[in-house]
């Protein structure tokens, strides 16, 4: 195996072959991740004394500090000392415009360490991948190196983290998509790991479908960088309407977050309790494109064409969920009462 120099590590910039990571995965994430049985790779997280738990979650983000990330770090920063928060959940599109090139791209530390420096950020960053960091290395962002060089970094392709209130499931949306693999038009995406499509897509589902009916957390909240519903630029990602939805559904789940459209939303099922909360404002924004409530079947709460992030605060009864502009302003909130599925 070959190992990094500090030297290289300190400059970020690539001084020595790629390493082939695949081979020490389990034994770097060992002094993370509890043995289990399950599928889906499990990451257990204690709550608060109170049995409470708080989190923001941010998407789109990583570009260098510009587009307003910095200023939008800053606000996730007062408001993750404001609610004492236990992690962080990126909604994935980490590293802009084309992912990382490798373990040393210099954008890991200029697009995520030097930017969420406030000490409330200082927690466990939980990370699923978007479209664009499929465009670069992929096992870059998965292997056991970035954790060595910021502990905060986790991201796997689909893994669970677990509660003693809510149960959080991280799915790789992005081979669902079919754009990506028969018109990528002049990008290149990194399939490996993922290859043969059909049986990777499978057996993910049917991971996940055995991971939420074993469930018995009281809440059950799943991750994924792709809309489900959306009224932003991208809008409904059908193949997720079509072959996750249903599982959801079966699974009773509470919430699905996501990013990809560059903007905050909160659309809430007319058929279920799931709430479908998009946060990809974390840099780059107002595209000036948004469909219209004719475009949905759904309830439309709150959309906005701008940047910024989202706070959950919860128990086994309530979850609040606040959004925030670049200037830290609560833009839309909604609580969730457990026992009644009903909101105010």
């Amino acid at each position: 195996m070959v190992v990094p120099t500090a030297a290289a590590m300190a400059s970020g910039f690539p001084t020595k072959p790629m390493l082939d990571l695949s081979c020490c995965l389990t034994v770097a994430f060992c002094a993370f991740f509890v043995p289990t049985f399950a599928k889906l790779t499990t990451i257990e997280h204690s709550v608060k004394t109170d049995g409470s738990l708080s989190f923001l979650v941010i998407g789109d983000w990583g570009r260098r500090g510009l587009y307003n990330q910095s200023e939008v770090a800053f606000q996730m920063g007062r408001i993750g000392e404001k609610l004492d928060i236990d992690f962080v959940i990126s909604t994935g599109d980490n590293f802009y415009d084309n992912g990382l090139t490798s373990v040393y791209d210099p954008a890991f530390r200029e697009s995520f360490t030097n930017i969420y420096t406030a000490k409330s950020l200082h927690k466990q960053w939980y990370n699923v991948l978007g479209n664009h960091d499929y465009r670069g290395n992929v096992e870059a962002q998965l292997g056991p190196i970035l954790p060595s060089v910021d502990k905060r970094w986790i991201c796997m392709r689909s893994f669970a983290v677990k509660t003693e209130i809510v149960d959080i499931f991280f799915l790789d949306t992005t081979p669902f998509v079919d754009k990506y693999f028969i018109e990528p038009e002049e990008h290149t995406y990194d399939w490996e790991g993922v290859q043969p499509r059909k049986t990777y897509l499978a057996t993910l589902l049917k991971d996940l479908k055995a991971e939420m009916r074993d469930s018995t957390a009281k809440w059950k909240f799943v991750v994924g960088h792709h809309a489900i519903k959306s009224l932003g630029h991208h809008g409904d990602t059908t193949e997720l309407v079509k072959f996750l939805l249903p599982l959801l559904k079966e699974n009773n789940v509470d919430v699905y977050m996501n990013g990809h459209d560059h903007c905050l939303g909160h659309i809430t099922s007319i058929d279920g309790p799931i709430q479908y909360l998009t946060s990809g404002g974390g840099s780059k924004a107002w595209r000036g494109v948004l469909k219209t409530e004719d475009d949905i079947d759904d309830t439309v709460k709150f959309l906005y064409d701008g940047q910024g992030f989202m706070s959950v605060e919860m128990n086994e009864r309530d979850v609040m969920i606040l959004f925030y502009d670049v200037d830290g302003n609560v833009l839309h909130d909604w609580k969730i009462s457990k026992l009644l599925y009903s909101a105010v």
